[in-house]
C-alpha cells in the first residue's frame, strides 16, 4: 500500500468525523431528533470528539452538546453525569475563540434549567475560566460568556454570590462600555440578576460603579437594551432607601419618564417598575417623582396600554397614594383615579383587579375628600361586584374587601354610599351603616334643636 493510500484512509476518517459532527448539530436544532438522537447514545459518542485533533471537530462537537442540554433538563443532567464539563474547562484554556463560544454555549444551557445543575457547573470550576473570557479580545467570546454568567446568577443568591467572589462584576461593568450593543444588552443582564437578590449583592454591583453607565444608556435608542438597562436599576432600586436614591442620584429624572411614551411595550413595562421601585420607599421619593412630573407620566402609560404592561404603573400609584394626604390628592389630580376605575373595570386578570383595588384603596383611605374622589367614579359597586363573585381569586376578594373598608370609613357622600344598602354582605353593610349615621346623627340633632325638641319631618 503505498503513502498516498494510507494518508487517504485517514483522511476519509477525518472527513467522516466532520460530518458526523456537522450532522448531528443540525439535528440537535430540531426538536423532533432529540429522542432519537438520545436513544442512540448521541453524548457518549460526542465526548471524545472534543479532544479531537480537528479544532472544527472539537467546536462543532461543543455546539451540538449545547444544543442537547438546551433541550432539557434529562439531557443536561446526562451532560453532567458523563463529566463533560470538566473537559470543556480543561480544553477552553487552550482553544481558539469559536471554542471558547462553544463551550460557554455548554455552560449557559447546563445552568439554566436549574440551581442544581448551575451548581455543578460551578463545581467543576467554570467560573474561573468564564471570568477570563469577560477580558477576551473577541466580543462574541465576552457575550457568550456573560450569558453563562446570568444563566448560573439568576437562580439564587449563593450562586450569585460566587459569581460576584470570582471577580465578575467589575468585568461586566466594563462589558457595559463596550460599543458593541449585544454584548451591552447581556452584560446588563447579568448585573440584574446579581442585584436582584439582596442588597448584599446590589451594593456589589453598585460598588463596581455600574449605575452611572447604566443611567447613560437609558436614553439608548435600542430598545432590548433599554429594557434591560432599565431592569437591572430596577434590581438594585428594589431593596432599600439608600440604593433607590443612588439610582435617583444619577439623574434618572426626568429622562425615564420618556420610557413610558416608548412604542415598545416592554421598555413601557420596566420603565413603569422602575418608577415603582424607587416611589414605594419614601415620602420623599414619591415627592420627587410628583414633582418631575411622574404621576401624571405614569397614568398615561396605563391609559395606552394593557394587562401586564399596566400593573407596575398601577401599583406605583398606590405607592405613591399610601405615603400621605398630599401625594394621595396629587394622584387625583392628576386624574389618576378615573383612569383606575377603567382598569378595574376593563382587566380580565385577577391579579391586576386586584392590584387597582389596592391602589384605589390607598388613595381613598385618608380623608372623606379622598374618599369622595374614588367614590364618585362609581368604584364601590364594582369592588363589591368583585368581592362578591364566586370566580374571583381569593386575593382579588380580600384586596376588594379591604379597600371597600378603607374608601367607606372615611366616605360621607351619602349617594355613593346608598346603592351599597341592597347588595352589600353584613361585614360590609355595618361600614355603610356608620357612615351613614355620621352624616344623618349631625342632621338628626340639628333638625330637633331647630324644632325645639320635636323632630322635624321634612328631608
Amino acid at each position: 500500500m503505498s503513502q498516498r493510500q494510507v494518508f487517504n484512509v485517514f483522511e476519509q476518517y477525518q472527513k467522516a468525523r466532520v460530518q458526523f459532527v456537522q450532522m448531528v448539530a443540525e439535528l440537535a436544532n430540531k426538536p423532533q431528533n432529540i429522542e432519537i438522537l438520545q436513544n442512540a447514545g448521541v453524548i457518549s459518542l460526542l465526548r471524545p470528539l472534543l479532544l479531537d485533533v480537528v479544532p472544527s471537530v472539537q467546536q462543532t462537537a461543543a455546539l451540538a452538546l449545547g444544543r442537547l442540554a438546551n433541550y432539557n433538563e434529562d439531557l443536561a443532567e446526562a451532560i453532567v453525569k458523563d463529566n463533560i464539563l470538566p473537559q470543556l474547562v480543561y480544553s477552553m484554556t487552550e482553544q481558539n475563540r469559536f471554542y471558547k463560544k462553544a463551550a460557554a454555549f455548554v455552560f449557559r444551557a447546563v445552568s439554566k434549567h436549574s440551581p442544581q445543575l448551575a451548581q455543578a457547573v460551578v463545581d467543576c470550576g467554570a467560573l474561573g475560566i468564564l471570568v477570563i473570557c469577560l477580558e477576551d479580545f473577541d466580543p462574541g467570546v465576552k457575550e457568550a460568556a456573560a450569558w453563562a454568567l446570568g444563566y448560573i446568577s439568576r437562580h439564587n443568591a449563593e450562586l450569585s454570590q460566587a459569581v460576584v467572589d470570582e471577580g465578575a462584576v467589575p468585568l461586566l461593568v466594563l462589558c457595559i462600555q463596550e460599543p458593541e450593543i449585544a454584548l451591552k444588552r447581556v452584560a446588563a443582564s447579568v448585573l440584574s440578576d446579581i442585584a436582584k437578590h439582596c442588597p448584599e449583592l446590589a451594593h456589589a454591583v453598585v460598588d463596581a460603579g455600574a449605575i452611572p453607565h447604566l443611567a447613560q444608556m437609558i436614553v439608548s435608542p435600542n430598545a432590548k437594551l433599554k429594557c434591560q438597562v432599565l431592569s437591572a436599576l430596577s434590581q438594585i432600586a428594589k431593596h432599600c432607601v439608600d440604593l433607590a436614591e443612588m439610582v435617583v442620584e444619577a439623574e434618572i429624572f426626568p429622562v425615564v419618564l420618556t420610557c413610558l411614551k416608548d412604542k415598545d411595550d416592554d421598555v413601557k413595562r420596566n420603565g413603569s417598575i422602575l418608577v415603582r421601585e424607587i416611589a414605594k420607599h419614601s415620602p420623599e421619593l414619591s415627592q420627587l417623582i410628583v414633582n418631575r412630573g411622574g404621576v401624571a407620566a405614569v397614568i398615561d402609560c396605563i391609559s395606552s396600554c394593557k394587562g401586564s404592561i399596566r400593573l407596575p404603573g398601577i401599583m406605583m400609584l398606590g405607592y405613591v397614594a399610601a405615603h400621605s394626604e398630599n401625594l394621595a390628592m396629587a394622584v387625583i389630580i392628576s386624574k389618576g383615579v378615573p383612569q383606575l376605575s377603567i382598569c378595574l373595570s376593563e382587566e380580565p386578570e385577577d391579579h391586576i383587579k386586584a392590584a387597582t383595588a389596592w391602589s384605589l384603596g390607598q388613595i381613598g383611605r385618608h380623608t372623606s375628600e379622598h374618599a369622595k374622589a374614588v367614590a364618585v367614579t362609581n368604584t364601590l359597586p364594582v369592588l363589591l361586584s368583585l368581592y362578591m363573585a364566586a370566580e374571583s381569586s381569593e386575593d382579588l376578594q380580600v384586596k376588594c374587601e379591604k379597600s371597600m373598608k378603607n374608601i367607606l370609613q372615611k366616605c360621607t357622600h351619602v349617594p355613593a354610599l346608598e346603592p351599597l344598602l341592597h347588595d352589600a354582605p353584613p361585614n360590609i353593610l355595618k361600614h355603610v351603616l356608620e357612615q351613614f349615621s355620621k352624616v344623618l346623627f349631625p342632621w338628626i340633632f340639628r333638625c330637633t334643636s331647630a324644632e325645639g325638641g320635636q323632630l322635624s319631618t321634612s328631608y
